[in-house]
């Protein structure tokens, strides 16, 4: 499998943009994707999300979010704790990072979990059955989502565990893969029911290096992204790989202030809340669009089946309802969303609101839902 983001590596003690004193003025995603106003929102706690990669190295600014996972393939420590690459931690840092405050790395959902998990050798040429026990174990110890930020062959065992992780409810997302050398979606981001992630740059449009195609369902920043490495360090990096993992931790952040949601309705929410790009409706170089982690955690968006603008009046309660704790009347710490919660929306008028950001209602449901 190979992996998706180049990347350098900063040491600690290194002149801006390196130090950790500067690192998080240099993750300009954050900004973009107003990560502080979403964490407002919810923060990503009880959420495990998998990391099935080169490893995740311990670094200061994921201590306390790191558990111990395990070594499918010869090299780590056996938990997973251990990167020789810096991949795994980058990815890693992007979803879950806490930044010790104001001076480190920041991930998207600073309150979850990541589970580590060494299936793919620095090299990244491993082989599919790794990556599928990789997954076969994520499925075992409890993952809410699986971040893949790899593509390459597919194999039986792979696809019956790809398969498996989306029949148990668990958030599977994937890179599309990078230009020149993958030219089509890659597995397993090209699997029905996996959340296939393109890329975009600072100015918010197609990255040169992210594969297009008709499997693509959203984007997320891609170019240039700062985040943690080994031995307490930081890296720059370029390629799908970054925008699959911060995609990861906008599904945390939906899954921890939707608990009750089902993997398939977080990642509708997800596209149906999506900015689009490019041509009106689904394309094949932003599919449905930059993910809106504001938009995706407070946006009364009605469930898979009740898309047309046309549906009766009670057709069925929005995802925001639905996905609630009992109790949870969306005050105080969490989001009021769009209209006054707690009532039941009617699925025409609340649809007819993701239409607006999406330009059209008539686009088909997301490859996603299939």
């Amino acid at each position: 499998m190979a992996l998706l983001t180049t990347s350098t590596v900063f040491p600690v003690s290194a002149e801006p943009p390196g130090a950790s004193t500067q690192i998080r003025a240099e993750q300009w995603h954050l900004d973009y994707l107003k990560a502080t106003q979403a964490q407002g929102l919810s923060s990503g706690n009880g959420v495990i999300v998998a990391v099935p990669d080169t490893g995740v190295d311990p670094h200061p600014d994921l201590s306390g979010n790191l558990l111990a996972g395990t070594d499918i393939i010869t090299g780590g420590n056996g938990d997973g704790r251990r990167d020789l690459d810096s991949h795994g931690t980058s990815m890693a840092g992007l979803i879950a990072a806490h930044g010790q405050g104001k001076i480190g790395a920041l991930g998207i959902a600073p309150g979850a979990k990541i589970l580590p998990i060494f299936s793919s050798p620095p090299d990244g040429n491993g082989a599919p059955e790794s990556l599928a026990r990789g997954i076969e174990y994520a499925i075992a110890n409890g993952a809410d989502i699986i971040s893949i930020s790899s593509v390459g062959g597919s194999s039986s065992r792979l696809r019956q565990a790809i398969r498996a992780a989306v029949g148990a409810d668990i958030v599977v997302i994937a890179g599309v893969g990078n230009l020149p050398r993958d030219q089509t979606v890659g597995y397993p981001a090209s699997e029905a029911g996996v959340i296939a992630v393109g890329g975009v740059d600072r100015a918010g449009l197609h990255a040169a290096i992210s594969v297009t195609g008709p499997e693509i369902d959203v984007v997320a920043p891609a170019v240039d992204i700062y985040s943690t490495s080994y031995d307490g360090r930081y890296s720059r990096g370029t390629g799908t790989s970054s925008a699959t993992a911060i995609v990861a931790g906008a599904a945390a952040l939906i899954r921890s202030k939707y608990p009750y949601l089902p993997a398939r309705e977080v990642a509708h929410r997800l596209t149906a809340t999506a900015v689009d790009k490019g041509p009106p409706g689904r394309d094949d170089e932003y599919g449905y669009g930059v993910i809106d982690l504001v938009a995706a955690l407070t946006a009364d968006v009605p469930p898979l089946g009740f898309e047309s603008v046309s549906a009766p009046a009670g057709a069925g309660p929005s995802t925001t309802a639905a996905g609630r704790r009992p109790g949870d009347d969306g005050s105080g710490a969490t989001a009021r969303g769009l209209v006054t919660l707690g009532v039941i929306v009617v699925a025409g008028v609340a649809w007819a609101v993701v239409a607006r950001r999406r330009r059209r209602s008539d686009d088909p449901p997301p490859r996603i839902s299939r």
